[in-house]
């Protein structure tokens, strides 16, 4: 999703994340409307179906990488061991075994941003929300974390919906480009990316 700031891209995520409810209207996933969703319907949607990444990272800085990838489980009521097995295991799908037992303040902007997308992937969700990701990382960076965004779309079939405001970086990954401008859609059209990337869209 693509449009300048105030166009809509953030509240459209938090539609479909069911963060937020429409004030008219509705919003269909997966045959379900969320509108129509109980509190604790919503909140079993987002717990099961959703991972979020966002921009700021929302690592909690007191906690260790671990702790905080983890989180989405306590929710769940994960045994403790369950839930430090699966953490361990995200985050060595995105490169951070070494880093396991550090605080984020410890880590660098790419590696929070890796946990945050550890974090994203513990419940293995069917949608990966994604808020400008790479917005405060240099480019190299957040080359490295949409290779990383593209390879887990292709190996778990997973989709992926990102926003951001970079089109460059939409044509290079993405198979379809929503473009957004004053809260509503002007433009709807796939796309070739040059990195061609596997799974739904």
């Amino acid at each position: 999703m693509l449009g300048s700031s105030g166009s809509g891209k953030s509240s459209m995520l938090n539609l479909i994340a069911g963060l937020d409810r429409p004030t008219s209207g509705s919003v269909v996933v997966q045959e379900r409307d969320l509108a129509k969703l109980s509190r604790q319907e919503l909140a079993k949607y987002r717990l099961h179906v959703v991972g979020m990444v966002f921009q700021s990272f929302n690592l909690i800085p007191s906690m260790t990488v671990t702790e905080n990838v983890e989180l989405p489980l306590r929710f769940a009521e994960v045994d403790r061991a369950g839930r430090v097995s699966l953490a361990h295991e995200a985050l060595e799908r995105v490169g951070l075994r070494a880093r396991m037992n550090h605080r984020p303040s410890e880590l660098s902007g790419g590696e929070q941003q890796r946990a945050a997308l550890a974090r994203a992937l513990i419940n293995r969700p069917q949608l990966l929300l994604a808020d400008e990701p790479t917005g405060n990382l240099d480019s190299q960076t957040g080359t490295e974390i949409m290779d990383m965004v593209r390879d887990i779309n292709r190996e778990l079939g997973m989709t992926v919906v990102m926003v951001t405001h970079e089109r460059a970086l939409a044509e290079r990954y993405a198979q379809r480009m929503v473009f957004l401008a004053d809260g509503k859609l002007i433009e709807d059209r796939p796309n070739r990316p040059a990195l061609s990337v596997g799974g739904r869209s």
